[in-house]
């Protein structure tokens, strides 16, 4: 067996692997029950999916400069996608998301409640909204 048949071999293989692992988080994204639950299915597959498709790719173009490539991609999947996922999460529990009903424990609830999410951007009593900050009524553009 050739080394270029072996390298062909190790494409196929990480590439259906990252496939797969994809594809099985996608269904964990359609059926799982809690938002908070789907972020995780979405993130880990964001890490690990990609990670096993670069490297299939790697393996079938193997050169210095594309290992360089894949792994600097990877090093950003793996430090900028658990950071996005930290964010969304807490941004969805502090913006009141439920969590599922077969939860068993939430370590966040007596640290950071929920329930006193306050809209910082919300316009003033004395202020009119921006709707109705018109002066003159609405004009038509010309037909061409």
């Amino acid at each position: 067996m050739g080394v270029t048949k072996m390298l062909m071999w190790l494409s196929a293989f990480f590439v259906l692997s990252g496939s797969l692992v994809t594809f099985i988080a996608a269904l964990g994204v359609l059926r799982l029950p809690d938002f908070f639950m789907r972020m995780h299915a979405a993130t880990k597959a964001g890490v690990v999916g990609p990670s096993l498709l670069l490297v299939g790719a790697g393996f079938y173009e193997p050169s210095w400069s594309t290992w360089i490539k894949i792994a600097l991609a990877i090093l950003f999947l793996f430090m900028t996608t658990p950071i996005a996922s930290h964010l969304l999460g807490k941004a969805g529990f502090v913006g009141g998301v439920s969590v599922w009903e077969g939860t068993a424990r939430n370590d966040l609830e007596n640290v950071l409640p929920s329930d006193v999410f306050v809209e910082t951007d919300a316009p003033i009593s004395s202020e009119k909204p921006a709707g109705n900050m018109l002066t003159c009524a609405p004009t038509t553009l010309p037909r061409q």
